[in-house]
């Protein structure tokens, strides 16, 4: 059973990934601004009282630039993933697009001082990346389970968790195994779906 729900996960990360490659980057960057403009609703008020975990997007995954800018210039303290040695995260704050740096694995990742896996347990809104998410609140990552693991660690039980995918990225069901921790919700160019 679990080498078919490995399998079927597998082949829904091939579609995907083909299927957001094909997005043209005026297709993506129009998604990105969409995306930062449906955040305001999650975000509003934000203010220096509110830490976000977020990242900065690679590739053909959802732009999150204008978001993470938009924060940090209204006093939001965000924090970014730093893909540690142990297969865990460890956590920098943004201090803008001028202090990133590509990682090892291609990420691009904060060069400030690390602070720790417990920097998430501060977080008031946390935003993981996904390549698709069901309205059970399923979450179908890249398949390294960095994500799955913070997220069994922390955050808070009060944090709003939040997948970033494309509208269409939404969808009725995914497989599901036993290590695989749920999201409350989605956050899409169109805007942001709560899950029971």
């Amino acid at each position: 059973m679990t080498s078919d729900v490995r399998a079927a996960k597998a082949a829904l990360r091939r579609r995907l990934r083909a299927a957001r490659a094909e997005r043209s980057p005026q297709v993506r960057a129009a998604a990105g601004l969409a995306l930062h403009a449906a955040a305001a609703v999650v975000f509003e008020p934000a203010g220096p009282a509110l830490t976000v975990t977020a990242y900065a997007a690679v590739d053909a995954e959802p732009p999150t630039d204008e978001l993470l800018e938009a924060l940090r210039r209204r006093g939001v303290r965000v924090l970014l993933p730093v893909l540690a040695e142990n297969r865990q995260l460890d956590w920098a704050a943004y201090a803008g697009p001028g202090a990133l740096a590509r990682s090892a694995h291609g990420l691009r990742e904060p060069t400030g001082p690390r602070l720790g896996a417990a920097a998430l347990q501060e977080a008031d809104v946390v935003l993981v990346p996904a390549l698709a998410v069901d309205r059970r609140g399923t979450r179908l990552g890249q398949g390294g389970g960095y994500y799955d693991r913070a997220l069994a660690a922390g955050p808070p039980r009060a944090a709003l968790v939040l997948a970033v995918v494309y509208d269409e990225e939404v969808v009725d069901t995914l497989p599901v195994e036993a290590h695989d921790v749920s999201v409350g919700g989605a956050l899409t160019p169109g805007g942001m779906h709560r899950f029971l």
